[in-house]
């Protein structure tokens, strides 16, 4: 899979700019504050309709205007579709796909498989649980239709929860309504966590060897799913934990609370690692996201890198550079790194400048 070109309007600095990618490695270089990571930010929401980044759609249109236009073509097996997003700042996003209107937003997901790594990545180990599920959500909602319909109608039936917890108070004879929606999270929760538990099952087969190769077989990781609730007893857990969730006003229990260990000959890492073993780790997850999308679609991802080889030393820049041999890579950088360019072939360069973007091969 590769995406052929893409072509933006009063997004973020741009406000009108076309770019065709190399199907090989794209490098985007400048000075800071440049533009060099809106590009990389323009993929991913047009694979994904939201942003790596916190915020509101509205954030990401040119300053003084009222929408953003972000367009691509993206080839797979031959086969090439058109993606057009539309960001509107005070109304829904609209998305179509060949010129046909999504009815919903999650409908783009698998049109086009991106992986995003960003020095922020490096920390996913040592952050709290929400980072880690949000991994495992973005990455399975690419993959698998059904489980982000079940993650979004899961969500929703959480904060409908939480919104009646909250409401009791005042309006003690809404208690009845609650099993509603214990019903309703137990439907969608019990997908949740067999879902992520194949997924984290399929990850450890796949980061142990690739952790091994790293660490030249110096350390060994092991990776496992820790559900806050297992599937099975997720409805006595909800009934159990009621008089909790009632005195706290918010729902304690469910896939929504749950996290990942890592832990590197034996010891969990998440807190006792160093930074070095936590930076490893995180390494070795991308690079097994980028073989696990390989298994289940039989194609290989869109690699964007913000700036991350800057964060690593050169043994695992080593490491990285060689798992992106036949991948298409949009590669963001201060400076074209003579490591870099003699490290592998470079298909095109690009300099960034003030939201300027010039090919310079």
């Amino acid at each position: 899979m590769i995406i052929r070109s893409l072509e933006l309007q009063n997004f973020r600095n741009y406000e009108e700019t076309h770019i065709d990618f190399s199907p090989g490695v794209n490098i985007f270089y400048g000075d800071n504050a440049q533009g060099k990571t809106n590009i990389l930010e323009a993929v991913y929401v047009g694979a994904t309709a939201r942003s790596h980044r916190a915020g509101k759609d509205r954030e990401m249109i040119r300053f003084g205007e009222e929408e953003a236009h972000i367009k691509y073509f993206v080839e797979k097996r031959g086969i090439t579709d058109r993606v057009d997003v539309h960001l509107k700042k005070n109304r829904a996003k609209g998305i179509a796909v060949n010129g046909v209107p999504l009815r919903r937003t999650g409908e783009l997901f698998g049109i086009a498989n991106v992986i995003f790594f960003s020095p922020e990545d490096l920390n996913i180990i040592k952050e709290g649980p929400s980072q880690r599920r949000r991994f495992i959500d973005m990455e399975l909602c690419q993959l698998d239709k059904i489980y982000m319909s079940n993650l979004t109608n899961y969500n929703r039936v959480v904060m409908q929860r939480n919104k009646l917890l909250k409401e009791l108070d005042n309006h003690s004879d809404y208690l009845d309504t609650l099993q509603i929606w214990d019903m309703q999270m137990i439907r969608y929760g019990t997908e949740i966590i067999r879902s992520r538990k194949r997924f984290i099952d399929e990850l450890r087969e796949i980061i142990i060897p690739i952790h091994a190769g790293i660490t030249g077989e110096k350390e060994h990781i092991d990776i496992a799913y820790e559900p806050s609730v297992q599937a099975d007893d997720l409805e006595t857990s909800l009934s159990r934990g009621r008089t909790r969730d009632l005195k706290a006003r918010v729902s304690l229990t469910g896939p929504h609370r749950d996290d990942l260990a890592f832990c590197v000959d034996g010891m969990d890492i998440r807190t006792f690692g160093s930074q070095g073993q936590q930076r490893t780790a995180a390494l070795s997850l991308k690079l097994s996201e980028i073989e696990l999308v390989r298994r289940r679609t039989g194609d290989c991802p869109v690699l964007l890198l913000d700036d991350v080889l800057s964060e690593l030393d050169s043994g695992r820049q080593n490491k990285l550079l060689d798992s992106i041999d036949g991948v298409q890579t949009l590669l963001t950088c201060t400076g074209v790194d003579k490591f870099v360019t003699d490290r592998f072939p470079v298909n095109k360069i690009f300099r960034v400048t003030h939201g300027n973007i010039v090919s310079e091969n």
